[in-house]
């Protein structure tokens, strides 16, 4: 009886949660829900033999994993290759007619979320996979079943593969990062960042906690089951239990599309999760084959991305902050407003020159938008709204943080405080050795480093490696406990494994850009030659020019600097290049590429990237210094140009087949 009643309450549930998630149309109260919801955790308390894996009490969370355990896709889950404009989109169609014929196209939202492999064994919810790097991605099945648009039992008993996306609503987004902003926690960047963070905990009571979402998009094998094109496939899912995006249309011609994309360019504010563009493919699954795949992209989608996001608010004030090389920057103090996904208080002005081009005054109404969808930055003032009340930008002379005078430096924007003692210049420092592009040790938020350096555990980079000696001293302070001490700790562990480049650019050395880390950690292959590097070395490397030699230089010539790289070489900190060696490239090293028109296949700053990984040089412009021009779909100007120097040039078949030579 006692199965049978649980068996009974799990079909009532899963049902309540098809008829709420999936239909929009609840069929019980929330108290019944509850009530059944509670007599089934009770049973299954009492009579675990009886509990199944497919329970929704598992939703509430609390299964634990030591670690990520990888798991390689069965069929590669590819990213998509980019469009930003009607003509990009309609050279996507001219592409598909030439190839396929006319088409007609589905449209989704591009949801701005983590991506997941979601695969049921006899409708039953088995394992969840991140995407990863498109072939082994993690198993995050203990958090996945927390996620209550995921159906644990489908309708049907099949063997079934889904793709989809978990994201985060826009209001539990906000909720939380109150609940963490009250708890002196660093908030969450965007939901995606949330949502990501979210799936990658190692405990799925937090998982369960931050109320995710999913919708589905994708039925990899979906002629296996007798579906001939991506639309009728969305159907066939949505009949089995998934949450399907109810805004996804299908449309029989490009205009459609382009309709499509222009609604929600204009409306996208109105959705209740945050996207970031339009993902147009191919309906038909035989034109889906026959147009095939790349190494990175299928050829038969596309995704139109979204302009950066501009609004306007007002300018309540304009504040100083210092940065690790001392820079003093000007930031404008807004009256909250939303901006690509998260409420704006702050935006940076640059410089003193930026300001006062631009005329920006406090009081201001001025244009608001995020550079490359992260940084805020004000883009202009609205002048024709000055009532009077505006007040004169003024450059302060002196640091805010230690009071040292500012230095303006001959044929330089920025002014700078250079006593190497300020408290602002150590803090950002620090906090720029554990950002992303840096070693990547998350956890690390403006608050929490300011409190550590506050207390004392953390004044130099290598202290980093210290803080596990004071583990219980930690964890007595306010808003931390065991559990996120103990995940802060791990992170820092981690950062020991990354390669020479990561190190070089969290250094912080003047001049040693993310590019230039690689450049450098490439060539030498561990810190200790480049210590050694002379000048004259220096200056010999394609792109590392005079100001960026002199200045390494200068780091390694510091006896304290010589000190730190020793700390972190006892601490277990990796310091060689763990990448592939510019030097082993005959075919990119050394040599300026410019590239023109559109890839299918490939991202402009993908292609930069890879690149540049191989010891190439991307520039902007055709000259005779130019050894390669890659020409794309619908090259402009410099394609006739590079033709007219007799330089050489690859089409995109031919610059992916080189690149896969190298890699």
């Amino acid at each position: 009886m006692v199965k049978k009643r649980i068996d009974e309450l799990i079909e009532i549930i899963n049902k309540a949660n098809y008829d709420y998630y999936v239909l929009d149309n609840p069929t019980i109260s929330d108290q019944e829900y509850d009530r059944y919801m509670q007599e089934l955790i009770k049973l299954e308390e009492k009579y675990p033999e009886y509990a199944r894996i497919d329970s929704p009490t598992k939703r509430v969370g609390g299964m634990v994993v030591e670690e990520f355990e990888k798991v390689a896709h069965k069929t590669p889950m590819l990213s998509l290759g980019n469009v930003f404009n009607e003509e990009e989109i309609m050279a996507f169609d001219e592409r598909i007619k030439k190839e396929v014929g006319s088409s007609a196209y589905v449209c989704e939202p591009k949801i701005d979320g983590l991506a997941v492999s979601l695969i049921y064994e006899k409708g039953r919810l088995v394992k969840s996979v991140t995407r990863g790097d498109g072939i082994t991605g993690e198993d995050v099945t203990h958090n996945v079943v927390t996620v209550k648009t995921i159906p644990l039992q489908l309708k049907e008993k099949i063997d079934i593969e889904v793709r989809g996306e978990i994201y985060m609503s826009k209001a539990v987004f906000e909720k939380l990062n109150k609940e963490r902003e009250a708890k002196g926690l660093p908030l969450f960047a965007n939901p995606r960042n949330a949502a990501s963070g979210s799936v990658r905990q190692l405990d799925s009571k937090i998982a369960a906690q931050r109320q995710l979402d999913c919708f589905v998009y994708h039925l990899p094998n979906a002629k296996d089951f007798n579906i001939n094109s991506h639309y009728e496939g969305l159907e066939y899912l949505k009949k089995l239990g998934f949450t399907v995006n109810p805004n996804i249309q299908k449309f029989d011609d490009i205009q459609g599309v382009l309709d499509y994309v222009e609604y929600w360019s204009q409306h996208r504010n109105k959705l209740e999760y945050e996207i970031d563009g339009i993902v147009i493919k191919v309906d038909n699954i035989e034109n889906q084959e026959k147009l095939g795949y790349t190494s990175k992209y299928p050829k038969w989608a596309t995704a139109f991305k979204f302009k950066a996001e501009e609004v306007t608010t007002r300018i309540k004030d304009i504040i100083f902050t210092v940065g690790r090389t001392g820079q003093v920057t000007p930031n404008a103090v807004l009256e909250p407003v939303r901006v690509a996904g998260t409420i704006v208080s702050k935006a940076t002005l640059h410089n003193e020159d930026y300001v006062l081009d631009r005329d920006i005054k406090i009081n201001d109404i001025v244009v608001v938008r995020k550079a490359g969808d992260v940084i805020p930055e004000v883009v202009r003032p609205v002048k024709e709204r000055r009532n009077g009340s505006q007040i004169d930008f003024k450059m302060i002379d002196k640091c805010p943080i230690c009071g040292s005078v500012l230095i303006k430096k001959e044929n330089m924007a920025a002014y700078y405080c250079e006593n190497e003692l300020c408290d602002a210049r150590k803090q950002e420092s620090l906090l720029h050795y554990v950002s992303r592009n840096a070693m990547n040790i998350e956890g690390f938020g403006e608050r929490i480093i300011e409190e550590f350096y506050n207390q004392g555990y953390l004044k130099k980079i290598s202290d980093f490696y210290k803080l596990k000696k004071y583990k219980k001293e930690l964890m007595e302070l306010e808003g931390f406990g065991e559990k996120s001490i103990n995940n802060l700790l791990e992170n820092i562990e981690n950062s020991k494994n990354n390669s020479l480049e990561k190190l070089l650019f969290g250094l912080g050395i003047r001049y040693v850009g993310n590019k230039t880390a690689k450049i450098l950690a490439s060539h030498f292959e561990n810190i200790d030659n480049l210590s050694k590097a002379t000048y004259e070395e220096l200056v010999e490397i394609n792109d590392i020019g005079d100001v960026i030699a002199k200045s390494v230089v200068d780091y390694f010539a510091s006896e304290e600097n010589l000190k730190l790289i020793d700390q972190l070489k006892e601490y277990g900190v990796n310091v060689k290049y763990l990448g592939v060696s510019t030097k082993e490239s005959e075919i990119f090293s050394g040599k300026n590429f410019v590239l023109t028109g559109t890839l299918s296949s490939i991202t402009r700053n993908e292609a930069k990237e890879l690149i540049e990984s191989l010891g190439g040089n991307v520039v902007g412009s055709v000259s005779k210094k130019t050894d390669v021009v890659i020409v794309g779909e619908n090259p402009g100007s410099k394609y006739e140009k590079a033709k007219e120097l007799n330089i050489v040039i690859w089409d995109e078949e031919k610059f992916i087949k080189y690149l896969n030579q190298e890699r």
